[in-house]
């Protein structure tokens, strides 16, 4: 397993929200990209951005849920691709011992988000539905036009990325 972290939220060209994730460590060069729903773009969002929504969300209201029930969010891990679709799994520590929830892969990100939980994708995800990361980070000003090539390119990556693409 490889941990990764959100590195964020685009839209493909058919304005379907895409959530980036990046491995925390090296030498992994790949980016996974997790096509997501609006409702769950919204969610990692506001988590991300450290907001809070008027009402609460549906990832709120699981983590209010595992809060009453005196758990707590472990991790989450992108557990397995199997024809393009990907598969995921929440660990939760509870009282009575670790527990493992199957989970859609936004849902267990958004919870992970929330709950500020580790991510982690499986090494053979990675390798099969992975990305060239071509998005790297520099940490000084001067970077500015480095960066918009970057965001350009990337941009540029899912006007032809299709969900398709990453069918194993």
């Amino acid at each position: 397993m490889v941990r990764v972290r959100i590195l964020g939220v685009a839209l493909d060209p058919a304005q379907e929200h895409v959530i980036l994730l990046k491995p925390v460590v090296e030498p992994w060069d790949r980016i996974l990209p997790v096509w997501i729903g609006a409702q769950e773009a919204t969610a990692i969002l506001v988590a991300v951005q450290g907001g809070a929504s008027p009402r609460p969300l549906a990832h709120e209201l699981m983590l209010s849920i595992v809060d009453e029930l005196s758990a707590r969010v472990e991790r989450v891990e992108v557990t397995r691709i199997d024809d393009g679709t990907l598969y995921a799994a929440v660990t939760l520590d509870t009282p009575l011992g670790a527990r493992v929830v199957d989970a859609r892969p936004s849902d267990a990100i958004a919870l992970a988000s929330r709950a500020a939980a580790p991510i982690f994708v499986a090494d053979d995800v990675l390798a099969v539905a992975g990305i060239p990361d071509t998005v790297s980070e520099q940490p000084d000003a001067a970077s500015a036009q480095d960066e918009e090539a970057r965001i350009a390119e990337f941009r540029s990556f899912l006007d032809e990325v299709e969900p398709e693409d990453f069918e194993g």
